[in-house]
């Protein structure tokens, strides 16, 4: 039987081709803007929003990650802005607390186990609600790319020329910290906790290696992406391993292609 023969690998389909574009778009912003640090963070807090939620007896476990992971997020650049220390430093601190009491607090009585699974994601139990999700997150993705992408790479240049042009960078970075939070936290139980910033920066990072200018950029980021993402679901299925990490494995195979091509194209 063929994978589509199955209605969950359907799902799973459906959604691999609304979240791998979103990456592919979401991706190129953060390696521009050298966030990569701050969503690998933010995936980690995933822990933390749930708990939070299991705490409150919010039963809808994305929205209690997403509130937790927006706070998160205005909170970290609050921090960052009033220059308290360096941003690795206040990025590493607030991570490792939201880890820790996250772990904490689901560990309790030996229950951590039934949330082990968030770890390596499981995108096969993707439901038709999480489908309508993901696709309003892409929807966002795209506006936020229409209307900020030249303030935000303004920004990713230099922040000083940036405000000195009239960009709220400001607005703009908390804009694009609350996106990030939206998508990875309405990623991660798909994706994986531990790898899906990998899954974020790859295929922007390969498309670095290859791009000539900024359109090339995000098309090869977006093409790249959703090539990982569907090779690694269909090869899962056949190779009966997770799916995320799959992806994370074709995606690097796919950088290390491109970063093969770029050097031989120096010489």
């Amino acid at each position: 039987m063929g994978f589509l023969d199955y209605a969950f690998m359907k799902n799973a389909l459906v959604a691999i081709l609304l979240i791998t574009p979103m990456f592919g778009i979401m991706g190129t912003m953060v390696v521009n803007n050298r966030m990569a640090f701050f969503s690998d963070a933010l995936g980690h807090s995933a822990f933390t929003g749930m708990a939070i939620g299991l705490l409150l007896g919010i039963s809808d476990k994305d929205l209690s990650m997403v509130i937790f992971a927006i706070v998160f997020a205005i909170l970290l650049n609050y921090i960052k802005y009033k220059n308290v220390a360096s941003a690795d430093t206040v990025i590493s601190v607030f991570s490792s607390l939201s880890v820790a009491v996250g772990l904490a607090i689901l560990s309790r009585n030996g229950n951590f186990s039934k949330y082990s699974v968030m770890l390596v994601g499981d995108i096969l139990n993707v439901t038709v609600t999480d489908i309508v999700k993901l696709a309003l997150a892409l929807t966002a993705t795209i506006v936020v790319w229409i209307f900020c992408y030249n303030g935000l790479s303004g920004i990713g240049i230099n922040k000083s020329i940036a405000k000195s042009k009239g960009i709220p960078v400001i607005l703009y970075e908390n804009i694009f910290a609350c996106l990030v939070a939206i998508v990875v936290m309405l990623t991660v139980r798909m994706a994986g906790i531990l790898i899906i910033n990998a899954l974020l920066i790859l295929p922007a990072a390969a498309a670095r290696n290859i791009s000539g200018n900024a359109r090339e950029y995000h098309l090869f980021s977006c093409v790249g992406s959703i090539f990982s993402g569907l090779t690694g679901l269909i090869l899962s299925f056949y190779l009966d391993v997770a799916a995320g990490p799959m992806i994370a494995i074709v995606a690097s195979v796919l950088f290390f292609l491109t970063f093969a091509v770029r050097e031989v194209g120096r010489k």
